[in-house]
């Protein structure tokens, strides 16, 4: 390209920190240390662009929705004014960036303005000696953007104030001045300021705990401090609220927990199944059973009186008490009835009522053997969780679940174990071996890998077992322990979790506990193998050739 005529060519000495304003004809100086830096002969094109925070312009960037101006295609100006950013961008001198703005003002759109001022830092942050530029230089393309940012759309304004500021112009010059005019013309209007009444005693607090900050980022200390409140300040409405923080990040609080069931029983009588749901969800999820005396008698009144207004409510507080092995009789005789299996039949909720009362059934199967009362007919009962949890699937990049899998398979080969296999009555198993009574582990193929649904006495199993096989199979669970599995202090099993190994260990499946602190302490698969390798071998398993 031919050098513009009139482009200076000579050199003038390093500017000095400090003047702001110069004659014409003599060398700008810095108005502040950014430029000071821009100017250093350290400086270099990686680091001014870490300086000036955005990315390079590029011609294919600068599209109608960024830029705001710029023909969209293949316009009409389309070629001419990208070809003035070609120019822009190989611009040798602040002198010549001015020519070429000045002399083709038919071409020049909003979007050729920050393109000008970031070539300008360039040029003067990329050589080690830069170019002189001269206070007549700096003031005509001051006032070329003057003139036009009027047109600009906001993002221009933006970035043009932000090269501005970058690039040392004084803050109260005419450039700075002027975009930061348009800066605050463009910004929408604020909404006059509404007189908030003072808020007091509950209404602080459900403010606080309806803070949506809050609700992404729990802050164990300001929850505590909620605690202290002052009786007549909890209402229904906060106390649902902090039950439900409580449970949405896992904070096992045991004064809070404690402040809640205290204020059920003393609410007991304004208190519906609805909102009684909602309050008794911690404790199950959280695996805490609260030290008042009055809880559980509460609980069975609230049930009695209300079982057949909500049966959805009715069930939920029963689930939440499930995972507590706390189930009243009564209410258990009542939903398992057929006149409430009848009307929950024909509800949107049906199949979530269903699935419940199924898990109800198991519980009452396995832990509560002198029930005599009605049960849920055969014919009712779904899979309780017929795949892995919700938390789990959500969570499964950050799972040891592959890993482990990987372990298993070059430890034992793919034919010894079953990954997310689920048992009956429904509950996914992590990973399956069948083990005979010598501790060799068996291929599962050739196993029936389901011990079964209703578990037998054990008479009844023993007897079964030698007139079947002389060597019956064990089956060994391998539970995966990840850290959202546990309460927030990483000690307590969360109550969905501590209820499914309790239900497996008793169907007669032996638990190997794998927890998240001893899998992250594993660095590679190699380790891995042997960590899992003593596991098993410490409950007496072999395989491989000496194992069968």
């Amino acid at each position: 390209m031919r050098r513009p005529r009139g482009e200076p060519g000579s050199r003038a000495p390093r500017p000095t920190e400090g003047a702001t304003c110069a004659g014409p004809g003599e060398p700008w100086s810095p108005p502040n240390s950014m430029l000071r830096v821009l100017l250093s002969a350290q400086a270099s094109a990686a680091r001014l662009s870490g300086l000036l925070l955005l990315p390079p312009v590029q011609p294919c960037c600068l599209g109608p929705s960024k830029w705001g101006d710029r023909p969209p295609g293949g316009g009409l100006h389309a070629g001419p004014v990208q070809g003035l950013q070609r120019l822009l961008e190989q611009a040798r001198s602040p002198g010549e960036l001015l020519r070429w703005l000045g002399q083709n003002p038919t071409k020049v759109r909003a979007h050729h303005y920050p393109v000008a001022l970031r070539r300008l830092g360039q040029l003067l942050g990329s050589q080690p000696r830069p170019p002189p530029v001269e206070q007549a230089t700096l003031q005509d393309l001051s006032q070329l953007i003057i003139r036009n940012c009027p047109s600009f759309d906001p993002h221009t304004v933006h970035v043009c104030l932000h090269l501005a500021v970058l690039l040392g112009f004084p803050s109260d010059g005419p450039l700075m001045c002027a975009l930061e005019q348009e800066r605050r013309f463009r910004l929408p209007p604020k909404p006059p300021p509404t007189l908030q009444p003072d808020l007091c005693g509950g209404q602080r607090l459900e403010a606080a705990l309806s803070c949506p900050r809050l609700l992404r980022r729990p802050r164990q200390h300001l929850i505590r401090s909620l605690a202290e409140a002052r009786p007549e300040e909890l209402t229904p409405n906060v106390m649902v609220l902090l039950a439900q923080h409580l449970a949405r990040h896992r904070l096992r609080e045991p004064q809070l927990l404690e402040a809640i069931a205290h204020f059920l029983v003393v609410q007991e009588a304004q208190l519906s199944s609805k909102v009684v749901q909602k309050l008794v969800l911690p404790f199950g999820r959280l695996n805490y059973l609260p030290l008042e005396q009055q809880f559980m008698p509460c609980l069975e009144r609230i049930l009695a009186r209300e079982a057949g207004v909500a049966p959805l409510a009715t069930v939920n507080i029963l689930m939440s008490l499930c995972q507590l092995r706390c189930l009243p009789l009564r209410a258990l005789h009542f939903v398992f009835s057929p006149s409430f299996i009848n009307h929950i039949s024909g509800t949107p909720h049906a199949l979530i009522v269903r699935r419940y009362l199924s898990l109800l059934d198991t519980a009452v199967e396995l832990e509560l053997p002198g029930y005599r009362g009605p049960r849920l007919p055969r014919r009712q009962q779904v899979p309780i969780f017929p795949q892995p949890l919700i938390t789990d699937r959500a969570r499964c990049k950050y799972s040891h679940k592959d890993i482990v899998a990987e372990g298993l398979r070059q430890l034992l080969g793919e034919e010894k174990y079953r990954q997310d296999l689920t048992v009956p009555p429904g509950y996914c198993t992590d990973f399956l071996l069948c083990v005979s009574s010598s501790g060799a582990v068996l291929p599962v193929r050739t196993q029936d890998p389901f011990l079964p649904y209703p578990p037998r006495s054990c008479a009844q199993g023993q007897a079964a077992s030698q007139s079947t096989t002389h060597d019956p199979a064990q089956r060994v669970v391998l539970m995966l322990r990840e850290r959202w599995h546990f309460c927030r202090d990483g000690r307590v099993l969360l109550g969905s979790r501590a209820l499914r190994e309790r239900h497996l260990g008793l169907l007669g499946y032996q638990l190997l506990p794998l927890p998240f602190e001893e899998l992250e302490s594993q660095r590679g698969l190699p380790q891995l193998k042997s960590y899992l390798r003593q596991k098993l071998q410490a409950l007496g398993l072999r395989w491989g050739p000496e194992g069968g």
